[in-house]
């Protein structure tokens, strides 16, 4: 077939029909590309669920067993009334640092995923902003209760948790911005940071921080 003929075979086509059929295609295409990651986070965040309840159930048979056990005064492996107060002390600044702790990475999770899907996140931006400022003060207020190892987790954890928020806050204000290849780069650069902080870092520092907490309730116990 000749140049010409070929040419006017295409031309007979709507090209505009086309064009806009290889879009939705590319449409269809992304929407089932965001529905995949997002069925994944709801079962990454299943798993972190079940540890959650796990942990908690793990601390009320210890604290159990601590209640029932039958005092020895005389026995050489009796624990010392400073140590068992020591012991419920850590435990109860544990018990008020873990819960909000946990808040804090499911609302920011549910912020970045609206962010994400380009759905109204105002108040999903403070709730999880206002999770932060608590887990914060209330680290603080128990940080003298807490081990070296605790203390550092869940510190390191707000941190990253902030950054990942404060990344998500840039990426909605630049979404007002005029669209330029260079807004759209940032916005990239910043849907990763997003995505490598709390999917990424955040999740690692929140499952080791379940471990180290369940590793000093035993111990300690």
């Amino acid at each position: 077939m000749d140049t010409d003929a070929l040419w006017r075979m295409l031309s007979s086509v709507n090209l505009p029909l086309l064009v806009a059929a290889g879009a939705l295609l590319l449409a269809l295409i992304s929407l089932s590309l965001i529905s995949g990651a997002r069925h994944r986070n709801r079962d990454q965040l299943a798993s972190l669920r079940e540890k959650c309840d796990t942990l908690w159930r793990e601390l009320d048979d210890i604290r159990v067993a601590q209640f029932n056990r039958p005092g020895d005064a005389g026995s050489a492996g009796a624990t010392s009334s400073f140590e068992e107060a020591r012991y419920h002390t850590e435990m109860e600044a544990y018990s008020k640092i873990w819960p909000q702790v946990w808040q804090l990475y499911e609302r920011l999770g549910t912020f970045l995923r609206a962010v994400e899907a380009g759905e109204p996140a105002g108040e999903l931006r403070l709730e999880s902003r206002n999770a932060a400022l608590e887990a914060r003060h209330l680290l603080n207020r128990n940080r003298p209760f807490c081990s070296e190892s605790v203390d550092e987790l869940v510190t390191r954890l707000i941190d990253a948790e902030i950054k990942a928020h404060l990344a998500a806050c840039q990426y909605l204000d630049l979404l007002k911005d005029v669209t330029s290849a260079s807004s759209n780069h940032d916005r990239r650069v910043l849907q990763d940071k997003c995505h490598s902080l709390h999917e990424g870092e955040a999740r690692d520092l929140i499952n080791q921080l379940a471990s180290s907490i369940r590793q000093r309730a035993i111990r300690s116990s």
